[in-house]
């Protein structure tokens, strides 16, 4: 946040607030409208899009903001924007594509919803900052394409696990080290927990079973390392990436500190070859991030040995924390006010997330989404993707499938009957053309 809480309290001496849509009102989204309107100078939220109006009211209400007005009609919404009178729409696309806003906000978790919503932003001139690392998973590398074109920022946001790694990333290169791996710390891992199994914890946070059970099957870790591999060039060592558990199976074991959990990766770290995304479980701090980065200057790393960093060539550096919505409005500032993506694809796709099976699944069954009964997401390198036709799970929900497949099998395109209709299905078929030979 420093130079951006300069930049954004003189927009706030100047009346002249950073103004912010926000697409969906769910567990995040109501986190970013509280960090906002109560303790951002410089920026406020000008309006909420969601499916149901009344969950958009509480989200200004919970910040004390109790005046929001309710309109589906654009004209009306860019009036009340222009005004400075807060307001809630259901129409999300209406409210990304609204004149008088700078930037949106994408905080629902979706993936045509959110494309749908981002695309719009795009045509009327908006930055796009997300949570949404799984659609970024999927299309993010030609959603970047199209921001370029536009003109505009595109990104995931600050807070969320990628962003802080990212932020991480670049302050390892500015001190002149490599960059070998970037990781992420998890509590827990079971490919098999599934809402039924996360209901308690959910309804313990206010949250969805599902999104809870695909922080816990591994789902999401996925994205986030793919996410986070396509903004470094980086990879996975292997088809589910290494991820070394420390706990033993026991969420409440001691945990081991990442300094030393880290030394599981060095037999997979080459400097001559692009570095790696991972995670570690069981390990301290949690759930926090880390950089395994190498100096080959031993005048700076007798340095880094004073600085109590160890003696080398690889050190491991980590942030103990991640803050998700309270690091949100300083991404959004770094975009509108000085054109800096927190993390952004940097090209063409290196990491994918493809669908395994949780269980038996039978000729016939309608595939749920992320998080659910029927798969979970693996992290697996883009050539694997391509070579083998694997689906990826962001695409699976609502598909039939065409035979049998076992627990654990990787489900590839032919075994599915997708959907028709879908934005998202044919942006991926563009995306996959798009980067032909660009690789």
């Amino acid at each position: 946040m420093i130079i951006v809480d300069r930049a954004l309290a003189e927009r706030a001496a100047r009346n002249k607030p950073i103004r912010v849509g926000l697409i969906g009102a769910g567990f995040q989204a109501a986190g970013v409208a509280l960090q906002i309107i109560r303790s951002t100078p410089g920026m406020t939220v000008a309006a909420i899009a969601a499916r149901r109006p009344d969950q958009a009211r509480a989200c200004y209400a919970q910040a004390g903001v109790e005046s929001a007005g309710v309109t589906n009609d654009r004209r009306v919404l860019e009036d009340a924007i222009r005004a400075g009178r807060p307001m809630v729409t259901e129409d999300h696309a209406g409210l990304a594509g609204a004149a008088g806003l700078d930037a949106i906000v994408e905080l629902t978790g979706s993936i045509d919803y959110a494309l749908e919503a981002i695309l719009a932003a795009f045509s009327a001139g908006k930055h796009v900052l997300t949570m949404n690392a799984e659609l970024d998973g999927l299309v993010g590398p030609l959603l970047k394409v199209r921001a370029g074109q536009a003109g505009v920022i595109y990104s995931l946001s600050d807070g969320d696990q990628p962003g802080v790694q990212m932020n991480l990333f670049r302050f390892v290169k500015g001190i002149g080290a490599q960059p070998l791996l970037c990781g992420n710390i998890k509590g827990l891992h079971d490919p098999y927990r599934n809402p039924a199994t996360q209901a308690a914890f959910a309804a313990k946070w206010g949250q969805n079973p599902a999104m809870v059970a695909s922080f816990a099957d591994g789902t999401k870790i996925a994205f986030e390392q793919a996410a986070v591999a396509n903004a470094t060039g980086m990879r996975v060592a292997r088809r589910g990436m290494l991820g070394p558990d420390f706990s033993g199976g026991e969420p409440d074991a001691p945990l081991t500190p990442i300094n030393q959990a880290a030394e599981a990766f060095a037999p997979h770290l080459d400097p001559a070859r692009p570095g790696l995304v991972d995670y570690v479980v069981g390990a301290s701090p949690a759930p926090g991030v880390f950089v395994l980065a190498m100096h080959d200057d031993a005048r700076q790393r007798r340095y880094l040995d004073l600085y109590k960093m160890g003696k080398g060539p690889i050190y491991c550096f980590y942030r103990p924390y991640h803050l998700c919505h309270f690091e949100t409005p300083g991404a959004v500032a770094r975009a509108v006010l000085f054109h800096d993506a927190v993390l952004a694809p940097a090209g063409a796709p290196r990491v994918g997330v493809i669908a395994q099976a949780k269980k038996p699944l039978a000729a016939g069954e309608i595939i749920d989404g992320l998080g659910g009964f029927c798969l979970y997401g693996v992290a697996e390198n883009m050539e694997a993707i391509m070579a083998e036709d694997l689906l990826p799970i962001a695409l699976a929900e609502g598909a039939r499938l065409a035979r049998p497949i076992a627990r654990d099998q990787a489900l590839t395109m032919a075994d599915v009957e997708i959907p028709r209709g879908r934005l998202v299905d044919a942006f991926y078929r563009e995306q996959q053309a798009f980067f032909v030979g660009r690789g």
